[in-house]
């Protein structure tokens, strides 16, 4: 039997019981490497977003894409979030576009420092740093912070000495929560995370820390009284 015969489009999709036009068939879907890209670097800067929240900033972005359609791609690129906490090994890329601020109230940076009154009692204290002037809007003490704590601080503040374009946060629970999110937004404020296990990547607010906590905290005693709020102790 001759191996070189030739069978034409319309005998062969025939034989297997298929019409033409699905042989000719072009799929119109493209191939989605930009929407993945962006999806990937927004999983990379935001390492504790599911696809749900990931869907929420694209489509705030422009993107004219479904929740599922975002899901497909999510777990195709093994994205989903895990119980566990990811290893220090686990980069996130910042984003091409930072660059040292220019002018006040361009960047802030953003952070925590614990400590305890001289009851043992502990707090935190939410601090904030202009990285262009080195003014600090807001030292804020409380006993427990959330999320939407920290929206009523940054509210307060910014009603007095204006809205930053960018705050510099880690990934702490409290800068991630769907509050300060939906805030920045509405505020136009973009969040600059840093990438997980490099406090380098928010130098700012970790230098302001350590002189706030050498200067200040380590050098004074501290008490709470329920009329007057946290007052001085001691040196």
């Amino acid at each position: 039997m001759r191996s070189d015969w030739k069978v034409s489009i319309r005998r062969a999709c025939a034989a297997l019981l298929i019409d033409t036009s699905l042989y000719h068939y072009k799929s119109k879907r493209g191939d989605q490497a930009e929407l993945k890209q962006r999806i990937k670097e927004i999983a990379e800067t935001r390492v504790r977003y599911g696809y749900r929240r990931v869907h929420v900033l694209l489509r705030r972005e422009g993107w004219n894409v479904n929740a599922k359609r975002v899901y497909r791609l999510y777990k195709e690129m093994g994205l989903q979030l895990r119980n566990k906490t990811p290893k220090r090994r686990v980069k996130a890329k910042l984003r091409d576009d930072r660059r040292d601020a220019t002018q006040s109230n361009e960047t802030w940076a953003m952070d925590f420092v614990h400590d305890q009154l001289a009851t043992g009692r502990k707090i935190r204290v939410l601090t904030i740093v202009d990285t262009f002037s080195r003014f600090s809007p807001a030292v804020d003490p409380r006993f427990s912070y959330r999320g939407e704590d920290v929206v009523q601080t940054l509210e307060r503040v910014c009603t007095q000495v204006g809205y930053p374009k960018s705050i510099r946060v880690d990934q702490g629970s409290e800068f991630i929560s769907r509050d300060l999110d939906l805030w920045a937004y509405q505020r136009g404020v973009i969040l600059d995370f840093s990438r997980p296990g490099k406090p380098t990547d928010n130098a700012f607010i970790e230098s302001f820390n350590g002189k706030f906590r050498a200067e200040c905290l380590n050098a004074h005693w501290y008490i709470f009284t329920p009329t007057r709020g946290v007052l001085l102790l001691r040196r």
